[in-house]
């Protein structure tokens, strides 16, 4: 641990003529847990931004999920240091909540409600579809990195379920057909 006072602590007087050597003040990059990757140079600056509270470490995710696309595994360590917590805090956060990912999502994020309203219209065959068509399960990003699927559990669109959002846009009445309609329009977008 370094002395901050600028004043060697050491009795001996290792300095000219048996003074005490001054030693230069810490820089702020002493006091800040290493980064070597883009991720964790961004955890450190969302950190920072928030004052390196641990009560905003939900905003901190939020945040660094927005930047990176995800809360990489590597971050969790920085982060800790930086706000001053366990690893284990951070981690246990990152785990409870389902909106914060731990890997890159598709260019397209495919949240499909699982909740009772969309289970009873048939939303369990539409998972099945998805998972078919897109070539990954719930949970997953398909192979080439275009589409994510995620299960919710309530989008607030009862009365036209199943219910399927993507990015900021909300489908309702979604069935297999309709599904690959959407998709086909996403893949067509994606093709301009």
């Amino acid at each position: 641990m370094r002395n901050i006072s600028g004043v060697d602590g050491d009795s001996q007087g290792s300095g000219i003529m048996g003074k005490k050597t001054p030693r230069r003040p810490l820089d702020i990059i002493d006091q800040q847990p290493a980064a070597s990757s883009p991720a964790e140079i961004a955890a450190l600056a969302t950190c920072a931004r928030h004052g390196n509270k641990p009560d905003e470490l939900l905003e901190i995710l939020h945040e660094l999920q927005e930047h990176v696309g995800y809360v990489p595994e590597a971050t969790l360590p920085v982060i800790a240091k930086a706000l001053n917590i366990s690893r284990a805090e951070v981690h246990g956060v990152v785990t409870f909540y389902h909106d914060f990912r731990r890997e890159p999502a598709g260019r397209h994020v495919i949240k499909i409600c699982r909740a009772e309203a969309c289970q009873s219209m048939g939303t369990e065959h539409l998972c099945q579809h998805a998972e078919q068509t897109l070539g990954t399960k719930l949970g997953g990003t398909s192979a080439d990195g275009a589409y994510t699927i995620e299960a919710v559990y309530c989008l607030g669109n009862c009365a036209l379920s199943p219910a399927i959002l993507i990015g900021d846009r909300l489908f309702g009445k979604v069935d297999p057909i309709r599904f690959d309609s959407i998709v086909a329009g996403l893949n067509k977008e994606a093709a301009e």
